[in-house]
This record gives C-alpha cells, sequence and structure tokens, in this order.
C-alpha cells in the first residue's frame, strides 16, 4: 500500500491551491511563508512532480495539482464537516455528573437551580452513585468525590478542596459532653460510624490524641450504618455522635440542628472532580470554576458558624 504524505504538508498544499497565495495560505494557517514553500516542495517530491507554475506574482495548478486539488478539497471538507457535527452533538448533550447519595442530597441538590442558572451550556444531568463511582462508566462525564491520592494515572482529577471532617451530633446530646476532653466524649456517647467511611474516626481521634484502645472501646459499644446519608439522619435524630465531612453538616451546624464542639481535621483526601477518559475538557473546566466558587461560599458561612464554637480539644 503506498504511503499517503505529510497531512501538514497537504494542508498546506489545499491552503495554496485555494487561495492561490503562499503568502495567504500562511497567513491563514498560522505559520511563516517558509513553512508553507517548504511543505510544497515536501508534496512534490513526494508525487515528484510539479503541482504549482508561477502565474504573476501568484501559483497556478499544474494539470496533475488540479487533480490532486479535487481529492484533497473534498477530503478536507469531509474532515471539517465530520468535526463540526461531532462539535455539535458534544455540545448539544448533556453533562452526566455522578456524586455519592449524601453529598448529592446535602450540598449539590440545594445549588442546582443556581448551576443550571449560571452554566445552562452544561445541561447539566445529575444521578446518585453510591456503590459505583468510577467516571469510567459510559453514562458518566464526571464523577464529584472525597478520595485520597494517588490518583489512576488514567484518569484527569480536578482537586476542588481538601477534606475537613467533623465530629457532630444534635444539641440535646451533647449537654453530657460538653465538658471534658474528645477521649471523656468518645466514653460518654454512642459512636456513630458508616461502613462506607471506616477509617474517618481513627483520623480524627489521632489528631485528637486520642489513643488506639480508647477509639476500639467506643466503637465497639456504637452503631455503624451502610451509607452517610443514614449516619447523618442518626445523628440528627440524637442517636449518638457522627464523624462526617464538614463541607455536608454546614448547613446543620449554621441552622443549631447539629453541633461541633472540637475543631475540624483536615484529611489525606480532597473532594476532586474526575473526569471520564476523553470528556469535553472545556465544559469541565468551568464546572471546576463553578464548584470552586460554591465551595469558598460554603467555607465562608461554615468557618464563621465554627468559631462560634467552643473548642474542647484538651
Amino acid at each position: 500500500m503506498p504511503t499517503l504524505p505529510s497531512l501538514n504538508a497537504l494542508r498546506a498544499f489545499e491552503a495554496v491551491a485555494r487561495l492561490g497565495s503562499v503568502t495567504a495560505a500562511a497567513r491563514e494557517l498560522h505559520v511563516t511563508h517558509g513553512a508553507v514553500s517548504r511543505q510544497l516542495r515536501s508534496l512534490e517530491c513526494h508525487f515528484d512532480t510539479a503541482l504549482f507554475d508561477k502565474a504573476g506574482r501568484g501559483l497556478a495548478l499544474t494539470a496533475h495539482g488540479r487533480e490532486l486539488q479535487r481529492t484533497v478539497g473534498e477530503a478536507f471538507l469531509r474532515l471539517n464537516e465530520g468535526c463540526a457535527a461531532l462539535k455539535r452533538r458534544l455540545d448539544e448533550a448533556p453533562f452526566t455528573l455522578a456524586c455519592p447519595g449524601s453529598l448529592l442530597a446535602r450540598w449539590l441538590i440545594p445549588r442546582l437551580d443556581r448551576l443550571n442558572a449560571d452554566l445552562p451550556e452544561l445541561r447539566l444531568r445529575v444521578v446518585s452513585s453510591e456503590n459505583e463511582l468510577d467516571p469510567r462508566r459510559e453514562d458518566v462525564d464526571a464523577t464529584l468525590r472525597f478520595a485520597a491520592p494517588p490518583w489512576p494515572d488514567d484518569m484527569v482529577v480536578i482537586p476542588l478542596i481538601p477534606e475537613r471532617i467533623v465530629a457532630v451530633a444534635a444539641p440535646a446530646v451533647w449537654t453530657t459532653a460538653s465538658k471534658g476532653s474528645a477521649r471523656a466524649m468518645l466514653e460518654r456517647l454512642t459512636l456513630l460510624d458508616t461502613a462506607s467511611r471506616p477509617e474517618a474516626w481513627p483520623e480524627w481521634a489521632a489528631a485528637m490524641g486520642v489513643d488506639d484502645e480508647a477509639l476500639a472501646a467506643a466503637r465497639s459499644g456504637g452503631r455503624t450504618f451502610e451509607h452517610l446519608y443514614y449516619l447523618l439522619e442518626a445523628a440528627l435524630a440524637g442517636l449518638g455522635v457522627a464523624i462526617a465531612p464538614e463541607l455536608l453538616v454546614a448547613t446543620e451546624i449554621e441552622q443549631g440542628r447539629l453541633v461541633a464542639p472540637w475543631p475540624a481535621v483536615e484529611t489525606a483526601a480532597s473532594l476532586g472532580l474526575w473526569l471520564a477518559p476523553g470528556v469535553d475538557g472545556r465544559r469541565s473546566e468551568r464546572l471546576a470554576e463553578w464548584l470552586r466558587r460554591e465551595l469558598a461560599l460554603t467555607w465562608m458561612g461554615s468557618d464563621s458558624v465554627e468559631s462560634e464554637q467552643p473548642s474542647n480539644a484538651q
């Protein structure tokens, strides 16, 4: 099978043939006059024939040149049409975002109207995904999730904010643990845990100076829930003290429905936008920037609330 000439050479030839000028072709292709001339020479060497003749200050196609122009012109026209059609379909297709149900219900849904108003071009479609958070799924463009590095080599991850976890409970529950150390709190209250994030309590306890033995004793008498959403509902119902990402309880803390006497603890994880392979990077970047702005507004509110809480970490 004969080899094809350089695609750049064919592009240069098509532009010169259509415009009748090397200078005009160079301007259109955003390259130098010399670069176009070299591409034309390489193409004539490939076919071992002249494709242009001098015509005054311009160039005229030879018979072989006219034959090649018909083929190349049609090919580039079809390429342009195909690329334009694909771009239209991508721009018109909904952008599907998956995220855990707890994050969807407690943070994203209250902001969906504003998101759709600010980024109507996304045509955003949001799906809840508790068990399958891999954005490699064919029906998902991106996933919003908390996770710690290292990230998978084949994924593009846009970090948004570091994760901070906080111990929270209903106001009435804290009356029995309003004084004393974090260890004393664990001894007095029922510990609420989640199977989806078993490392959260150990991370918080280590930051608070609580030893493993005390934490193990507290967890042995606690309750475990399958998902974070159920865990937080249990905390709101006054069943005990829960550990959760501060982002997901910021509103409840601000409203006084939950209390967090101890400072939030930053973990190795972060909230990130995980992009599916081949996803439209422009729309993803616009969504990531919008998420950053909204998260900053959330933290402004939660920081002011946290500053009003007593610190009993010692």
